[in-house]
């Protein structure tokens, strides 16, 4: 049996003595040492760019999502044509400030990495309209310079360890969907509502017990996600705003319910 569809066998022993699985150059399956995995993905990486660029197939998109990189490849700062850019799930700790120079970006995806800090150069991306995705790093807080991404729509930092809902995120008054979920924020700012075209907002699994009443002033909310968390009251005007489609309150048990 082949051992890249064996998971419960060859495959999985591999993985007990600490061994990753590769394909050599004739299609065979082979275990490779960590320490040599990464170097591996990020040499094929470097041959996928270099090889593209000489028969000039360069597109404005491009993915190295799951590539067990380490570290971004430079030739990655020199694609200043790009559009969208997904370097997810490659055990980044960092990213260049060199990433400001991909000014025609509109699309970033930086999640499931180890990203304790991000560059300040990532806010003069101020091209950048269509996603953000910041989900599931090491984050406890996002750099000001992020307040000029005043074309971005949708953002998402869910999955990292707020405990203090980034009021730079307030500045960003394109946005209209926001994924901040299972993090440990116990409060949002009154100055959330300055999101005027927000339309959806995600907060499932934190520790809010309230909401602002100056939520009531978000006009064109449609979905409030607040599943997983203690809450004990909802602002009355929350409920008859003119668009508001779906209010989640499901495993929430600390809510009274109306007299």
């Amino acid at each position: 049996m082949d051992a890249r569809s064996n998971g419960d066998h060859t495959c999985g022993k591999s993985r007990e003595i600490g061994y990753f699985g590769d394909l050599d150059r004739l299609g065979r399956w082979v275990a490779v040492p960590p320490s040599d995995f990464g170097k591996r993905k990020l040499a094929s990486a470097r041959y996928s760019l270099a090889s593209s660029r000489a028969m000039g197939e360069l597109k404005p998109h491009l993915s190295l999502w799951r590539q067990g990189l380490g570290v971004v490849p430079d030739e990655v700062w020199l694609r200043t044509d790009l559009q969208t850019l997904v370097l997810a799930d490659n055990d980044l700790t960092e990213v260049s400030e060199r990433v400001e120079d991909l000014s025609k970006l509109r699309m970033l995806d930086l999640g499931h990495n180890r990203l304790r800090e991000l560059p300040i150069s990532l806010g003069r991306l101020e091209g950048l309209s269509d996603f953000l995705y910041l989900h599931d790093n090491r984050r406890k807080h996002l750099p000001d310079s992020l307040s000029r991404l005043q074309r971005l729509r949708y953002l998402n930092i869910s999955e990292n360890a707020f405990e203090v809902f980034p009021e730079v995120v307030t500045t960003m008054r394109s946005l209209i969907e926001l994924r901040v979920t299972d993090n440990r924020l116990t409060e949002l700012p009154p100055s959330i509502s300055q999101l005027t075209s927000l339309r959806e907002l995600h907060l499932r699994n934190n520790q809010l017990a309230a909401l602002p009443d100056s939520m009531c002033a978000m006009r064109e909310l449609r979905q409030i996600d607040l599943r997983g968390n203690p809450v004990t009251s909802v602002p009355e005007g929350l409920i008859t705003l003119p668009r508001l489609e779906k209010l989640d309150l499901r495993w929430v048990t600390t809510l009274e319910p109306p007299l």
